[in-house]
């Protein structure tokens, strides 16, 4: 399952509800879910929300009522072209001098504030409890000289703008305080730092080294079989190591080069299956299932080893990225969505829902490091784990006498069954990658 990069393209705020387009903040039919991360950290985190969307979209699974916003960036002064809606408007100025300049009136309830860039470069805007730290809703990119709504719900507490220019600090705007109880206020959370995502990717990275030495274990089974002719024994050591591999899928964006070498489809190659840049399990599976003989078969059984012994001694020097592991949370189970539960991955031996399998239980381990983080900033966590562990029976319910079911055999009801626990369980992740995003504060 070679790693995808989620879509990108222009875009500005979020939704704290998965999925959710442009613009930011909570209101009524979002549903709990966290704000978005900052859009000063990795790029890679910003494409989230945009990901679950498109994901949710493809297989068709509505996850709960969007956000109406306005996305576009109205030219500046004329914020009243969407006050149609029967919400209380509040202009609010966005500027290094007048940050938060125009909330006088604080009142609880759903609202909008429509946020006017009056500086003279784009910036991101930020509502916070000024307190904690927690963040409300976001809107990033506000162009100079335009006008974006930012939706929400408040209840009782103190609030602050924070308006982030680029390549500029961080100006805080004053404490607006609102009675009453805290409990109407929307989904918010606390920002996760670099520092907080230093523990857990280190434990992740010696779990992929433990990973790492087991997959060349097991790869060198496959090998010797082959070079010894016996086939049948190939046939089954296959599946063993590549499941293996499977499941270290939030890592392969620092595997590099070597993903391709040892788990590369051959999609998009001019020869398909016969060029000779395909190569690693899915060539050796290629060859397997599709009655080539043991000769030829044993330059790329040869050239998949090397590849794996390569990166398991290599591993040690190698250093993931903390501010990836959230997106990786999602990523990997996405991609089971495009590619597995597709067939498109399939090179003859039917184990399609095996390696989504594979790629569940990568997505626990990844997330059993996060869970310290997670717990106190994501209340839909039971829920997560919930959807995960029902995915979990679904998947084992295609498994019969150790022999798992080709997607393409699978009956109308169990594949729906399977595709919409799948698409839950993808957009409950989105949260975790949205929550794990490294935010800008200063």
């Amino acid at each position: 399952m070679p790693t995808s990069a989620a879509g990108t393209g222009p875009g500005s705020g979020s939704a704290p509800g998965p999925g959710s387009g442009s613009g930011s903040a909570s209101g009524p039919g979002s549903g709990p879910g966290p704000i978005r991360g900052s859009g000063k950290g990795p790029a890679v985190g910003r494409r989230i929300w945009r990901a679950a969307a498109v994901v949710a979209t493809a297989v068709a699974v509505a996850l709960g009522a969007l956000l109406a916003t306005d996305g576009s960036g109205a030219p500046a002064g004329h914020p009243a072209a969407a006050v149609s809606d029967g919400l209380r408007h509040t202009a609010v100025e966005v500027s290094p001098g007048s940050c938060g300049r125009g909330w006088t009136r604080p009142h609880p309830g759903t609202q909008v504030f429509d946020l006017t860039n009056t500086s003279t470069g784009p910036a991101e805007v930020d509502l916070t409890d000024p307190r904690t730290g927690a963040v409300y809703a976001e809107t990033e990119g506000l162009a100079p000289g335009t006008t974006r709504q930012m939706r929400v719900v408040l209840g009782g507490g103190s609030y602050a703008f924070s308006c982030l220019p680029d390549d500029a600090e961080a100006v805080h705007g004053p404490t607006v305080r609102i009675a009453g109880s805290v409990r109407g206020s929307g989904p918010h959370a606390v920002p996760v730092t670099e520092h907080d995502l230093v523990p857990p990717t280190l434990a992740y990275q010696k779990w992929i080294g433990a990973r790492a030495a087991e997959l060349a274990r097991k790869t060198a089974v496959l090998r010797r079989a082959v070079d010894r002719g016996d086939l049948a024994a190939a046939r089954a050591a296959w599946l063993p190591a590549h499941l293996v591999y499977e499941r270290m899928g939030a890592a392969y964006g620092t595997f590099g080069d070597a993903d391709t070498a040892i788990n590369g489809t051959g999609a998009g190659l001019p020869g398909g299956p016969h060029d000779p840049g395909f190569q690693g399990f899915h060539r050796v599976e290629y060859g397997l299932w599709h009655g080539e003989s043991a000769a030829a078969l044993r330059g790329p059984a040869d050239r998949l080893d090397t590849a794996v012994r390569a990166l398991r001694d290599g591993w040690p020097q190698q250093r993931m990225d903390p501010a990836d592991l959230g997106l990786r949370a999602h990523e990997v189970l996405e991609n089971t969505l495009q590619s597995e539960l597709t067939g498109r991955t399939d090179r003859g031996s039917g184990t399609s829902l095996a390696t989504a399998h594979a790629n569940l239980d990568g997505t626990r381990e990844l997330l059993s490091v996060l869970r310290p983080l997670l717990t106190t900033r994501d209340p839909e966590l039971p829920r997560l784990d919930s959807w995960l562990d029902r995915t979990r029976r679904t998947l084992d319910g295609s498994r019969h006498d150790g022999r798992w079911t080709p997607v393409d055999r699978l009956k109308t009801a169990d594949r729906e069954r399977l595709d919409a626990d799948v698409s839950q369980a993808t957009e409950l992740l989105s949260r975790v990658a949205a929550l794990c995003d490294l935010r800008r504060t200063a």
